[in-house]
């Protein structure tokens, strides 16, 4: 069992880093500074005072406006908040098995990593069908130096082995996507999946190895799969509009890391054991 206080401490770390993510999902599609100036109204620009800035508190104290224009402030900003808090706890009680039989403890600081790494990929894909090239080229080297750092725990010759298996899933899941995308602009005349879709891919391989990124594609598959076709049905989405399939592929790889590449293949052998009976 994880002592409640420390899950508390975690979840307000987590939503510290939260405010920071949203931060980072405005600011990089504009080309702003990450960090200067000071967070500020989206409406009218202005600075928001230190007690604006705590996470959820800050919003709720507000009621969801600005103390200088009034203007409304995104739920959003506080259910990122939330989320990020609800998944670093996640992470702390997760037991992967992506990077080897390395220590829990030398796990949560690259599961946290992982987590906010992929949650601005999620909102900026949402918000612009788009991907950026350099937050999916450093997380994947982040997730090869984090592979080998963690291998190295083990010996040099594990190391070797976990790294070689991470850049062959990394290579496989960028090559297979971007095969995957220039066959169907062939077929039907687009692209079935954005070249943002394989670089992420190629992450999560980083991240997970060549098992658990098959196991994170499959998950992301089927879940948009569903969502797109509840979508379809229900005139949300017209027919050859695109959609954002990043927030389903970190599903998919946060499951996996989640979880465990153990946990979910038992449900797949008991799910597929079910239609052989």
């Amino acid at each position: 069992m994880t002592d409640p206080a420390l899950a508390l401490l975690v979840a307000l770390l987590g939503a510290c880093v939260g405010s920071f993510l949203n931060v980072v999902a405005w600011r990089l599609p504009r080309q702003e500074s990450l960090f200067f100036p000071a967070s500020r109204c989206p409406r009218c620009g202005s600075s928001l005072a230190w007690h604006d800035n705590l996470p959820v508190l800050g919003w709720l104290r507000r009621r969801g406006r600005c103390g200088h224009c009034q203007g409304p402030i995104a739920v959003r900003y506080p259910l990122v908040e939330l989320l990020t808090a609800g998944l670093w706890v996640a992470v702390l009680l997760a037991r992967p098995d992506a990077m080897g039989p390395v220590s829990p403890w030398l796990l949560l600081p690259a599961g946290w990593l992982l987590v906010s790494w992929l949650i601005p990929l999620v909102l900026i894909d949402c918000d612009h069908l788009w991907l950026p090239e350099p937050l999916c080229r450093w997380g994947l080297l982040l997730g090869l130096a984090i592979t080998t750092t963690l291998g190295l725990s083990q010996s040099a010759g594990f190391a070797r082995a976990q790294l070689f298996d991470h850049l062959l899933a990394a290579a496989i899941g960028l090559l297979a996507f971007e095969g995957l995308s220039a066959l169907a602009e062939r077929l039907i005349g687009q692209p079935a999946l954005g070249l943002g879709d394989a670089k992420l891919t190629a992450l999560l391989g980083a991240w997970l190895g060549l098992l658990g990124m098959g196991l994170a594609v499959s998950l992301a598959v089927l879940a948009g799969a569903l969502v797109g076709g509840v979508a379809r049905l229900c005139g949300w989405l017209k027919p050859r509009q695109p959609f954002p399939f990043g927030p389903f592929l970190a599903f998919g790889g946060l499951a996996v890391w989640l979880a465990g590449e153990a946990w979910w293949l038992r449900q797949q052998e008991a799910f597929f054991s079910g239609f052989s009976l």
